[in-house]
């Protein structure tokens, strides 16, 4: 059970405006997008680096308090949903996209990005990050990692851990480990990241994570001028359409 002593604690790691505790705040980060499932949290935290998070999850794990991480909550496994209690650890402050490497065609983004922010940044590139949910107006990538998506461009292009190159994560007792890397070729070891990728949450919290991203293709095809098919507008110059791409 939290107590306010655990909640001033969360406060000095974060902050006084990063925790909330008010249950008019909390019941937003009850549910996901199952809209079946609910459980209220007893704090809800909001890390803004990876040091914070190390040090959120080593005071929880000393003090026997489950953490349950979440995202933009749009997801419908449940994942999100806090049904011990305890703190609900949101990383939407997370929201940096750190680097977008045209050359290498790889990124490095912190998990509160949202995927829709990520594309249109990507686009300008003329880059593209093919997984593709139906919540793609305010899912996360560290959700879309965590939970593995892929959306209907996945028939085309796989889903998300063909394009996961490596991983930050913060392990339950506050140890942070750097998994894969950015290099295409990375088969040194276990290959770890890809047993975080669609954990959802269970291992360890994801804070960074290095993409692997394709060039953005003109679409052809009769179905091209149809306004239903464009999603995503870059330069003014490229459209995006899963369905139209060739490859």
């Amino acid at each position: 059970m939290i107590n306010k002593q655990h909640i001033e604690a969360l406060r000095k790691i974060v902050g006084h405006t990063n925790v909330l505790d008010a249950i008019e705040q909390m019941t937003a980060y009850s549910y996901d997008g199952t809209n079946t499932w609910s459980h209220l949290p007893d704090v809800v935290v909001f890390p803004l680096s990876t040091s914070q998070v190390s040090r959120v999850l080593k005071y929880a794990n000393d003090n026997r308090i489950p953490v349950t991480p979440r995202g933009g909550g749009t997801n419908v496994s449940g994942g999100s949903i806090p049904i011990k209690g305890g703190i609900v650890l949101c990383l939407t402050k997370m929201d940096k996209i750190i680097e977008i490497n045209k050359t290498n065609l790889n990124a490095t983004v912190e998990p509160g990005v949202v995927l829709q922010d990520f594309q249109k940044a990507l686009g300008k590139e003329g880059l593209f990050f093919p997984p593709d949910p139906q919540s793609f107006a305010g899912c996360t990538m560290g959700g879309v990692i965590a939970e593995n998506s892929g959306g209907p461009s996945c028939l085309k292009y796989g889903v998300a851990k063909q394009y996961v190159l490596g991983l930050e994560v913060v392990l339950a007792d506050g140890t942070v480990m750097k998994l894969g890397g950015l290099t295409p070729k990375n088969r040194t070891g276990y290959e770890l990241a890809m047993l975080f990728t669609g954990s959802e949450g269970t291992l360890g919290v994801i804070t960074k994570m290095g993409l692997r991203l394709m060039p953005a293709l003109k679409p052809t095809g009769p179905s091209w001028p149809s306004l239903t098919m464009r999603r995503w507008r870059g330069d003014g110059n490229l459209y995006y359409c899963q369905q139209c791409f060739t490859l």
